[in-house]
């Protein structure tokens, strides 16, 4: 047999898969999401009808070159050279069929993996992005982006690597089982036997396999997440001068992830070498009962070629198959976790589209709410705020003033009473409704990696530059601008890092300008930034706020004397109302926070 020959039975015919020896993690219910992912593949059919032919055709190739060559064999042997011409340049084509099917094989696989993953991304995007706020509030912003990234491209790999290799490793094996038993019954059972013994090997190997490449896993989770956590706390690191009690911390984790993963690439480089030791024992005892065979008279020596390549051609697709049984695992295992989060209900945006809130007037009548059932944070909350007014909410942290403004957006229903704009409740108005009436203006900042432009009419892209511009200059942001390498188009690195805090802030009072909103809501949005900046800030908050029903959570209590009422709240309760003077004139609970304020104190 050929050196080619010998290549195209062991190599040619696979290819190497990505990932071997990887950890596996297993679907609660895998067939059930399985059948679920095939239905990806319905609006895929003429690829997947083109990926089954070119796997066809080059199964049928491999199967039926080994028999030309046994019939070659047998004509040398024979001294018969006519034949030999055609079936040379048959097994010529059919080595071309092979190569060309493989290569159509991988490019199908290619495309129809990144075209089904396509649309398992987009649809989870759409759903992340149509979840409830409180799912979101309760669940790791990591771990849904893992899905995205993470599970989605192991589905992709899957599809693209090995989803064609499963095919053409089933048909392999059939195919190579009926061209052995139309040879010899008995060498056929004698290649079973040895494949038994390779599918065993790979069984052990693999359990020890999983074992230290989940260790491995883990203990590289865990040094990501030490880099991860010290360089972005780098300035406390250095401050407290723990430079060397840090770099022990990382030399001890990096030591037991080399340890481990010396082990598990020696146990992972090992299945090579014994799959080969093992198939080339079959390879030596086919040969050698073989040619007992053929010297008794029962087979040709052509039969012993063929099957010393259908025995490799065998095996090969065995242990593939065990192989891929992991990755299979795997990847539905991802689909579990992505069609877990498509499976979630949608944010309830019920009510009607056709309402127009023109006034802007709130009330809360007897509202009570519990993030967690049996645990309330809000009590009978009662507050009516009329057009045009700038109510604040002030208390402690954990008085629930945030989560007033929480239930006004429809972030989180209320377990009782009713919250009322307009005279309308809430859960009656369209949600897209009633946040397009409402701005806020945050304590965090929120910007976008995208130009100054594209941040300021976030609300509506469809404004005029020349609003932009008066919108700009009312927020006092148009300074900010100006200083900007391209103004209005400069873009804004890491959603605005490379400006101030208040910058930021201004900017965002902007945008909230460009809303043209009928209520406002200001959550602290003056804490984070120093006196002057605030001074600013409050200037354009008083632009913005200008015949708007106003909603403001304040900590500095200075920005907030101007209001036409202070409500201040203490564990969920209302506990005091009144304007600046007449609560100070109270001397209660409002009276005490301003003063140890006043006196510089934290509050």
């Amino acid at each position: 047999m050929s050196q080619v020959q010998s290549n195209i039975a062991t190599q040619g015919f696979s290819r190497r898969r990505p990932g071997m020896g990887a950890p596996v993690e297993k679907p609660k219910d895998g067939g059930k999401t399985l059948r679920r992912l095939i239905r990806y593949f319905r609006e895929e059919r003429r690829y997947v009808l083109y990926l089954a032919l070119a796997v066809v055709l080059a199964v049928l190739a491999g199967v039926f070159a080994p028999r030309l060559q046994s019939g070659v064999i047998d004509d040398l042997v024979a001294r018969d050279f006519s034949a030999i011409p055609k079936a040379l340049a048959m097994m010529l084509g059919l080595y071309i069929v092979h190569g060309c099917a493989t290569l159509l094989q991988g490019f199908l696989s290619a495309r129809l993996g990144q075209r089904v993953v396509y649309r398992l991304r987009r649809e989870l995007f759409g759903k992340v992005i149509e979840l409830p706020i409180p799912y979101l509030d309760s669940h790791s912003h990591g771990d849904l982006m893992s899905r995205m990234t993470n599970d989605a491209e192991n589905v992709s790999n899957v599809i693209s690597s090995s989803l064609s290799s499963l095919f053409s490793g089933v048909l392999t094996l059939i195919g190579t089982v009926i061209m052995m038993l139309s040879f010899s019954l008995p060498l056929t059972a004698l290649t079973c036997v040895t494949v038994v013994l390779s599918v065993l090997v790979t069984k052990v190997l693999s359990k020890y396999m999983r074992r230290y490449y989940l260790k491995r896993q883990q203990l590289l989770g865990q040094l990501n997440g030490i880099v991860e956590e010290k360089v972005s706390a780098g300035k406390t690191v250095t401050a407290y001068n723990l430079q060397e009690a840090t770099i022990r911390d990382f030399a001890a984790t990096s030591d037991a992830l080399t340890k481990t993963g010396i082990i598990a690439d020696a146990i992972g480089n090992a299945m090579g070498p014994l799959m080969n030791m093992i198939n080339n024992v079959s390879f030596v005892i086919v040969a050698a009962v073989g040619a007992w065979f053929a010297l008794k008279g029962m087979i040709s020596v052509g039969v012993i070629s063929a099957f010393i390549v259908y025995s490799k051609q065998f095996s090969r697709p065995i242990n593939e198959l065990a192989q891929l049984y992991g990755q299979i695992q795997t990847a539905v295992a991802g689909a579990e976790r992505i069609f877990s989060i498509l499976d979630e209900p949608s944010e309830d945006k019920s009510g009607e589209d056709s309402l127009r809130i023109s006034k802007g007037v709130i009330e809360f009548k007897h509202v009570d709410f519990s993030y967690v059932p049996g645990k309330q944070v809000i009590y009978d909350f009662n507050l009516k705020v009329e057009a045009g007014k700038k109510i604040a909410l002030v208390g402690s942290t954990g008085s629930g003033k945030t989560t007033v403004v929480n239930l006004l957006m429809r972030f989180y229903d209320i377990d009782s009473g009713s919250i009322t704009v307009d005279g309308v409740d809430i859960r009656d108005i369209s949600s897209d409704v009633l946040r397009d009436a409402v701005g806020i203006v945050l304590q965090d900042s929120v910007l976008f990696t995208d130009t100054v432009r594209n941040n300021l009419k976030y609300a509506d892209p469809s404004i005029s530059d020349k609003k932009m511009i008066e919108a700009a200059e009312s927020a006092n942001c148009d300074k900010v601008v100006a200083a900007l390498p391209d103004g209005y188009d400069s873009v804004l690195t890491a959603a605005g890092a490379n400006l101030s805090q208040g910058q930021r802030q201004l900017l965002t009072i902007g945008r909230a300008f460009l809303s043209f909103p009928k209520i406002l809501v200001l959550d602290e949005a003056t804490s984070s930034v120093d006196t002057r900046t605030e001074k600013q800030i409050q200037n354009a908050m008083v632009e913005l706020m200008k015949n708007r029903t106003s909603l403001i959570i304040a900590h500095r209590l200075s920005t907030i004397r101007d209001a036409d009422e202070i409500v201040v709240m203490e564990q969920g309760h209302i506990i005091e109302t009144g304007t600046h003077e007449s609560l100070l004139r109270q001397k209660g609970n409002y009276y005490k926070l301003y003063m140890t304020q006043f006196a510089g104190q934290a509050t």
